[in-house]
């Protein structure tokens, strides 16, 4: 038996092209969900003047709304939703940990704590400087929290789990910090804080999707490496999979990922934990169909969430990122019980 062969054992049982109907399914729910995006808010507008307004641009205020606010916005949500949902199948996959995602693991604490401190030292004000900055905290929160996790060589589940619970924990207290002592940072960093897609524009996703990309392209690359690391290490090893190597492209997957989707939405929590369990359900464990899977559930996660917002607080509306956590919180509580199990 070859190498790739038992690493694709967890969907043996069931051929790939069976799932096909699941992932049309989804495309078209993905679809419908986007078609909502550019429809309903705190106006209202009929579904065929959206779609007249995306074939002929429009002058009317109705098309004014879809092509100049809404269209961005849901592009955006978008990427951010594949970004998170991929890096949490990707977190999950190599640290066997199925609580793992960004948030958990402390990298979007990271990315916000690096994030309001430009803000308050370096005066950055536009989202799109924030790239690198959520990218260097993202690196250095991941880092930390796998050095905490890792045991006579080996990474330690548990570990990286409270590792990361912990990490969370003191970023969270020292970025409040920061800005309850800057009204300045406060003001600037609300809002992003708080995950959010509204006045996201596309000149705010431009300068992330080169590392977008390039994330996703480690994660698709490694899927069949994540199969074989689902038996252990030392299975993994033996079936010549090079264990280390495919952590450090992992974990570099994630930091992408995470550090693109932070840096234009802000710190959106629990898409990138559910979206893995959602599809694992439908798909089962093989990583070849989940990472393909939460490309797609990500984003239906998120705009979903993002359009309920829009409507639970009309006229005004709640941030992505408030919905997302109001609703993920109980997730987490039925995961974690599931896990202690």
């Amino acid at each position: 038996m070859t190498t790739h062969e038992t690493a694709a054992s967890p969907s043996s049982a069931t051929p790939a092209w069976k799932r096909l109907p699941l992932f049309l399914a989804g495309g078209i729910a993905l679809a419908l969900c986007a078609a909502f995006s550019l429809a309903l808010g705190t106006r209202q507008v009929p579904l065929a003047t959206v779609v007249e307004a995306l074939a002929d641009g429009g002058t009317g205020r109705d098309a004014i709304v879809v092509t100049g606010l809404r269209l961005p916005r849901t592009l955006v949500g978008l990427a951010v939703g594949a970004a998170l949902g991929v890096a949490g199948a990707v977190a999950q996959g190599i640290t066997r940990n199925p609580l793992a995602s960004p948030t958990t693991l402390g990298i979007n604490a990271g990315a916000g704590f690096a994030v309001v401190t430009a803000i308050y030292a370096l005066h950055v004000t536009k989202p799109a400087d924030y790239l690198w900055f959520a990218f260097a905290g993202a690196a250095g929160a991941a880092l930390f929290a796998q050095s905490i996790a890792r045991r006579a060589g080996h990474l330690d589940p548990v570990r990286l789990a409270l590792g990361g619970t912990v990490l969370t924990a003191v970023l969270a207290s020292w970025t409040s910090a920061v800005m309850l002592a800057s009204k300045r940072t406060l003001d600037e960093a609300r809002f992003w804080l708080a995950g959010s897609l509204s006045g996201r524009t596309l000149d705010v996703l431009y300068p992330v999707l080169p590392t977008l990309l390039v994330g996703l392209a480690l994660a698709l690359a490694i899927t069949p490496a994540l199969n074989a690391l689902s038996l252990g290490d030392d299975s993994a090893q033996a079936l010549g999979v090079p264990v280390s190597r495919i952590r450090i492209a992992g974990g570099l997957a994630v930091v992408l990922l995470a550090g693109s989707a932070v840096a234009v939405a802000g710190p959106v929590a629990f898409v990138g934990l559910a979206a893995p369990h959602l599809v694992r359900l439908a798909v089962g464990s093989d990583h070849r169909l989940l990472v393909p899977g939460c490309f797609i559930a990500g984003p239906l996660l998120l705009l979903a969430a993002d359009v309920l917002g829009r409507l639970v607080a009309r006229p005004s509306e709640l941030e992505v990122g408030i919905v997302t956590a109001f609703l993920g919180a109980p997730l987490l509580a039925v995961l974690a019980r599931k896990a202690a199990r």
